[in-house]
């Protein structure tokens, strides 16, 4: 049966608060691994908003991905009396997913999260995921809503779930492969150990986008949940961000997506019983996505500034129905009308409202639910 393209994602079990407190008297052991590369200004917040965590029984490894800055003697001086602080230097530089694999070697909790040494977790959201974990064993991935800020720390957030959304695996990763993108930005993210070691490390095929085919390779063994209305992790945004200064092309956003999902398709997502139709649903996904941005740049006079043609080269060749999709015809009238004069139609004027309308509701739908 066809997997429906825009079919609404529907959770397994939805647990309204208040949640199961579970046992009281259970400290599992959650690694929290923070790959840091010329971060050490930021390493004693990362590193100590681990530490504080309450309720669970906290390790943080810190991997020294051969930065150049003074991060040798920042962790020097907060591994002193720590024990619980484990650290690993690179002598070489890795990239951040195989830094956060060099981390993940090391680490001995039943837990795992990714830490950004430039992000924070919020106060008790280790113990808020492991509770949930706790209550649904078939559950590998559990995720919260992460703050994302500028400048200085926030200090109010949301500390009790409304509730917790269960989505089987494969339902979840329809839902991915629909939209064609990343739902988790990753300090919000819990994984199993044991998932890690069925389904292996990050892939380091991807520099960027390695994180999004692991939540997915996650939920290709395992259910998903969801920990509705509490935020569990600050996401810092600033210049020298990686995600800013290196991933923000759109060219290199689209490729390593598409990696992304031919991977997890050609490793555990190919045995799901979907895995032929999900894996033509998301390369449609990105191959819409790719003609929607020419079609863009045309609404918007960009197309000095926008690679329209390498837009249509990389959704025939990601998607070789692409000339059958609705915005392959929009584009072939755009073309016709020209860049100058395609604003001032009508109905490509009116594409530009529905695609606002739709990012926000998208978006919307993002914050409350997760997806």
């Amino acid at each position: 049966m066809p997997v429906p393209a825009h079919r609404p994602l529907l959770p397994r079990t939805r647990v309204p608060a208040p949640v199961p407190a579970g046992d009281p008297t259970r400290l599992a052991r959650v690694s929290v691994i923070i790959p840091s590369y010329n971060y050490g200004r930021f390493l004693p917040s990362s590193v100590g908003s681990a530490l504080t965590q309450a309720g669970v029984e906290t390790e943080v490894v810190v991997v020294d991905d051969r930065s150049t800055d003074d991060t040798r003697q920042v962790l020097a001086a907060l591994a002193v009396d720590e024990p619980r602080l484990v650290v690993v230097h690179n002598e070489t530089n890795h990239g951040p997913c195989v830094a956060f694999n060099d981390g993940l070697a090391v680490a001995t909790g039943e837990f795992v999260v990714r830490l950004d040494a430039d992000d924070l977790l919020t106060p008790g959201a280790l113990h808020r995921a492991v509770r949930l974990f706790d209550e649904f064993p078939e559950v590998g991935l559990v995720y919260g809503h992460p703050v994302h800020f500028h400048g200085e720390v926030p200090t109010a957030f949301r500390a009790e779930p409304t509730g917790w959304t269960i989505w089987s695996g494969e339902d979840w990763i329809a839902q991915r492969c629909r939209l064609g993108v990343n739902c988790i930005t990753t300090p919000e993210a819990m994984v199993r150990a044991s998932v890690y070691a069925e389904v292996g490390p990050w892939d380091s095929r991807m520099r960027y986008a390695c994180d999004m085919e692991a939540w997915m390779r996650a939920a290709a063994v395992s259910d998903v949940g969801h920990l509705d209305g509490a935020d569990q992790a600050w996401h810092r945004e600033h210049a020298a961000s990686v995600s800013v200064t290196d991933a923000s092309g759109r060219r290199t956003d689209l490729i390593e997506r598409r990696t992304a999902f031919d991977v997890l398709f050609d490793g555990p997502g190919g045995k799901l019983p979907r895995a032929g139709q999900l894996h033509d649903l998301a390369r449609r996904a990105l191959a819409t996505e790719a003609l929607e941005s020419a079609c863009h740049a045309y609404d918007r006079r960009l197309t000095d500034r926008e690679p329209v043609e390498w837009y249509v080269e990389f959704a025939l060749a990601t998607y070789p129905q692409a000339q059958q999709l609705p915005h392959w015809r929009g584009l072939q009238r755009r073309r016709a009308v020209g860049p100058r004069f395609a604003p001032l139609v009508p109905g490509f004027a009116a594409s530009v409202v529905r695609r606002r309308l739709r990012n926000d509701a998208r978006y919307r739908t993002w914050s409350r639910h997760g997806v």
